[in-house]
């Protein structure tokens, strides 16, 4: 598509249902080399503690002994209405890159978000707080206010992934965050499901022989297949590496430019997610059930024991609401779309990075970004620092050859804070990711009645004090002190007389009718209330968010 011209076709094929002339045959999948000595029965979880892309943990130096987080700038939806709390449906396009060649001098959507998602919060009766045995599913008697009493049932959150293709590929994400392409030139989906073993009452976490092998904030994976049978276990203690191996035969892979479908809704069986491909007229489906092998893990913090619970994860809430969130999640979300950035930074230099399918060392260790090298390019070439590791040839690259490292950018310095993001210009830049608000209701024709938009920055940022909202800055500060030369942000574009509303993400996108002020538009200073670790069920505010709500929504599907 011509520059500034991609969101013409998105608002017809969003909202008049049109479909786009992408060619929708399927790109055969480059064969992924498995981990040395590793069959595809093996045991493999992914670590919270190290890959850094499940949610973040409000306390997280009480849940892993130090900061764990990333930054997640995210759209909140709100209804009243019965059901909007677990069942709604969102259109979306899937963004393009800029070609594979010269890619130094491009941006790709791999670099600014190794995914973004759609999330929801769940039961779960053996995470976070552990103080009642039960969760009632659906119902809004599962809001319990940290502040009136520690019994808020057991809380889990669905984060429905997509991956975009062409870096490194599946499954390196098992140790390394941010690096899990399923094809060259296709995109995958997941369902991701977390828990936290920890009573916060106690100050008691998972015993750790159990925290070694699932991890404390433990992981629920698997792909969205074409049959909607997952591949192999989801749950962490008995997920094999089939379960993070992308499967072309079994899998549902998307081109860049198709117009998807997203539903959201609960079963019997558990939560269930379906992608119609609009372009592509094929689908897949994933359901969060013990027949899928999803499960619990036993929480269990004074023995040994590391069991599975298998589990039909349920959607927690009636309705989407600031009180129907998470309480041990940094951020208030509920119904919620969020871009994951501040992961990926370049690595140059004459130093070649070692070749490792797993951006580990031979003990164990990231393999850092050579001594020697520069991190960023251009003129935001610098040295390397402290968070420049899981790092990757572009040799291992499937289709976009760039050195690169991804971990948490706590420097703010990186790919996600340049002024690479999507800005109309599609030769050097990818499109935006598109989507509608969601609607909920039998029929999936019910707009939600307000929406928001939150970063979590104040838990992230060294300079803050989540506990008085001290040095708490909406644009983070460098290493150097200054401030990030960029912070992505949403747009909105209508779509023409009855065709509603729809979001892009990125810088100011060509043809949109409002940006809700730019980086504004994540508002002021939020305290939430969360339980204080080991405070015998005390709670304490927290300022761990950034926040703006409309009411009513300013932009309807």
């Amino acid at each position: 598509m011509k520059h500034g011209r991609w969101w013409a076709a998105a608002g017809a094929v969003l909202t008049a249902g049109a479909l786009l002339g992408a060619n929708a045959s399927a790109v055969g999948a480059q064969v992924v080399r498995a981990a040395p000595r590793l069959s595809a029965s093996s045991h493999v979880s992914i670590n919270c503690a190290m890959s850094k892309i499940c949610p973040d943990v409000a306390e997280s130096d009480e849940v892993f002994g130090r900061y764990v987080g990333h930054d997640e700038p995210s759209a909140l939806f709100y209804s009243n209405k019965p059901g909007s709390g677990n069942r709604m449906q969102y259109s979306v396009r899937l963004p393009d890159d800029p070609s594979p060649q010269n890619p130094n001098t491009k941006s790709y959507q791999q670099e600014l978000n190794p995914t973004f998602w759609f999330g929801l919060a769940l039961c779960d009766t053996q995470s976070y707080p552990e103080q009642v045995s039960t969760c009632k599913p659906d119902s809004d008697t599962n809001i319990v206010d940290p502040a009136v009493s520690p019994n808020h049932p057991g809380t889990a959150f669905m984060e429905l992934q997509f991956y975009p293709p062409g870096w490194i590929p599946w499954p390196t994400w098992a140790v390394a965050v941010g690096a899990g392409a399923c094809d060259p030139t296709q995109w995958c989906a997941a369902v991701n499901i977390f828990g936290l073993s920890e009573n916060p009452v106690t100050g008691q976490l998972q015993n750790s022989t159990c925290a070694a092998k699932a991890g404390i904030e433990y992981w629920n994976f698997a792909f969205v297949t074409k049959n909607g049978r997952s591949q192999a276990p989801a749950n962490p203690i008995q997920s094999t590496l089939a379960t993070y191996t992308p499967n072309p035969a079994k899998d549902l892979f998307m081109n860049s430019g198709d117009v998807l479908k997203v539903s959201v809704r609960d079963t019997r069986a558990g939560v269930k997610v379906v992608l119609d491909d609009r372009t592509s007229h094929q689908s897949g489906s994933m359901t969060a059930s013990a027949a899928n092998g999803f499960a619990q893990v036993k929480f269990d913090p004074t023995g040994t024991s590391c069991t599975p619970i298998p589990y039909n994860f349920h959607p927690m809430y009636s309705t989407s609401s600031p009180q129907t969130r998470v309480i041990w999640a940094a951020h208030t979300y509920n119904v919620a779309f969020s871009d994951e950035i501040g992961h990926f930074q370049f690595c140059n230099g004459p130093n070649p990075i070692p070749a490792s399918q797993f951006g580990l060392d031979a003990n164990g260790n990231p393999i850092i970004c050579p001594a020697g090298d520069t991190e960023g390019r251009g003129a935001s070439a610098q040295p390397t620092d402290g968070d420049d590791d899981f790092c990757f040839p572009g040799s291992e690259a499937l289709r976009i050859h760039v050195n690169g490292c991804t971990e948490s950018n706590t420097g703010f310095d990186g790919a996600s804070y340049q002024k690479l993001w999507p800005d109309g210009n599609t030769r050097l830049h990818p499109e935006p990711i598109a989507f509608s608000p969601p609607r909920t209701g039998p029929n999936f024709n019910v707009n939600y009645q307000q929406m928001g938009f939150e970063a979590d920055l104040p838990d992230i940022e060294p300079s803050c004090d989540v506990t008085t909202g001290s040095g708490c800055t909406l644009i983070p500060a460098q290493d150097n002190g200054q401030p990030a030369v960029f912070y992505p942000y949403f747009s909105a574009f209508n779509a023409g007389a009855g065709h509603g509303c729809f979001f892009g993400y990125g810088a100011h996108l060509p043809g949109s009718n409002t940006s809700f002020g730019r980086n504004a538009q994540y508002g002021s200073l939020l305290g939430s209330t969360y339980l204080r670790f080991g405070g015998g069920g005390a709670s304490r505010t927290l300022f761990t968010n950034f926040r703006q709500v409309f009411a009513p929504t300013p932009c309807r599907a």
